[in-house]
């Protein structure tokens, strides 16, 4: 008998619809998963039976079956507040940080209808590209507990790898999504930057940080996609509620048909290129390899790019990275609670000149149109997922901020100037390592090309057959 975690979102949302199981029923169901399996994993900064159990009964019985998610369960990120519900932000300094209302995207996904288990994990606020904080336990990797699971979204993929929800909103500022997506062997979707009007980027420094699916397959994400874009009764007029160009949403028609011949680019270069030493290793160039033959046998136009080196993009984007960190509403005698990377980051932000930041924010903004009008000739651009596979728990220098920065970008140079150029970019798993790690490929899209990401993902997801695994074991 198949059990209900076993269902793709997709198929639970058909259940749920035919009332073949209740909203109380599922939600049930993956907080008894997450009770005996989430001690070996940390997928969870905080679990709230009791309240999901009620908001299951209030979906169930008052709100609308039309509503996009509903009765569906996932989790908010510990970055995002939920009135009521203890918002850490992955740190010790808001160990006791109970908020009176909620966040944007939180209002948005239960007005679509979700059911809320609690909290998932996430490094102290969200900076860095893995989630293994002092603030609880770190976040293993559901294919290897002996790695990380990458972040910042690190708890909200670990805990749809391990069947512990079906799937997952994330934030991606700079691979925040793709990057765990991609280490636990899920789809991660970055939208175009103001497609999402409770997530935009709109409101954030330099418009990086965005927010997105983390599902097990392109037509979960592309539901959970739609429904965070348009949930039944989310005002029209909410001020970042920004149409991208040529967007033809909602998604999950074109992730279900997979249709479409495209103009595929092919790129193996990064603007960190110039600064630091990165290799692509076998693994990542084997998966890379497989996408191009399962493209060239679907007739796709397939083209190397000649790599374009951008010498100032590492500089300037470090600037707005350390400039972010500045924000964190932390001081005086609470600053001893933060982590050393984070204390690092924020006294170099602080430090910064206003001169810097506005030369960097300028430099990134013309490094932007050049990326658009280097990709302009592609209907998407493929690129590893990730450099490397997962690192081992532990694997980062949590003393030495520099050397931290410098372990990130070469795990993971291909996602950070896609946030920078505001473009939509999906992670698709292709195939297993030797050592049965999962493996992907990033494609990366034209402004508001999410329907071709979809379109792409699918097709790419039918030849592998990868669309619906959780790890041996779990």
């Amino acid at each position: 008998m198949t059990e209900l975690h076993e269902y793709t979102a997709l198929e639970l949302h058909q259940l749920l619809q035919r009332r073949q199981v209740s909203p109380v029923e599922l939600a049930q169901h993956y907080l008894d998963r997450i009770a005996r399996l989430d001690g070996a994993v940390g997928a969870f900064a905080a679990v709230t039976p009791d309240t999901a159990l009620a908001r299951a009964r209030h979906v169930e019985e008052h709100v609308p079956t039309a509503a996009p998610l509903w009765g569906l369960p996932l989790a908010d990120k510990d970055l995002h507040r939920r009135a009521g519900v203890p918002a850490r932000f992955g740190s010790r300094a808001f160990a006791d940080f109970v908020p009176d209302d909620s966040d944007d995207l939180v209002e948005a996904v239960d007005l679509a209808g979700a059911v809320s288990l609690g909290k998932s994990a996430t490094p102290e606020f969200g900076l860095p590209s893995y989630t293994e904080g002092l603030a609880g336990p770190p976040t293993r990797n559901p294919w290897d507990p002996s790695l990380g699971a990458g972040g910042s979204s690190g708890g909200a993929a670990a805990a749809v790898a391990s069947g512990m929800l079906p799937f997952a909103p994330g934030t991606d500022g700079g691979g925040s999504i793709r990057i765990p997506a991609a280490a636990c062997g899920l789809v991660g979707v970055k939208p175009t930057r103001g497609r999402v009007p409770a997530g935009s980027g709109l409101a954030t420094l330099a418009g990086l940080g965005v927010a997105g699916p983390i599902a097990r397959n392109v037509a979960d994400a592309a539901l959970l996609l739609d429904g965070m874009i348009a949930p039944a009764g989310y005002p029209a007029a909410h001020r970042f509620a920004v149409r991208a160009p040529g967007d033809d949403g909602p998604y999950l028609g074109a992730a279900i048909r997979g249709e479409g011949r495209f103009q595929l680019g092919v790129m193996t270069d990064s603007p960190w290129d110039e600064a630091y030493e990165i290799e692509v290793g076998d693994e990542a160039r084997s998966a890379l390899d497989r996408a191009i033959a399962v493209f060239e046998g679907l007739c796709h136009g397939i083209e190397a790019m000649t790599p374009e080196p951008e010498p100032g993009y590492p500089a300037a984007f470090r600037t707005i990275w350390q400039a972010g960190a500045a924000t964190i509403p932390v001081d005086g005698e609470k600053e001893a609670l933060l982590e050393p990377l984070t204390s690092w980051l924020l006294r170099r932000g602080r430090a910064l000149p206003a001169r810097q930041l506005a030369e960097a924010i300028v430099w990134l903004a013309g490094f932007e149109e050049r990326v658009i009008r280097r990709f302009a000739p592609f209907d998407a651009v493929l690129t590893p997922a990730l450099a490397l596979t997962p690192p081992p728990v532990g694997w980062y220098d949590q003393q030495d901020g520099e050397r931290n920065f410098a372990q990130q970008v070469q795990f993971t140079p291909f996602t950070s100037f896609v946030n920078v150029a505001g473009l939509p970019a999906i992670t698709v798993p292709v195939e297993e390592t030797a050592a049965g790690l999962p493996m992907g490929v990033q494609l990366i899209g034209r402004p508001g090309g999410e329907a071709t990401l979809f379109g792409l993902g699918a097709q790419l997801e039918r030849r592998v057959r990868r669309g619906h695994r959780h790890p041996p074991n779990w």
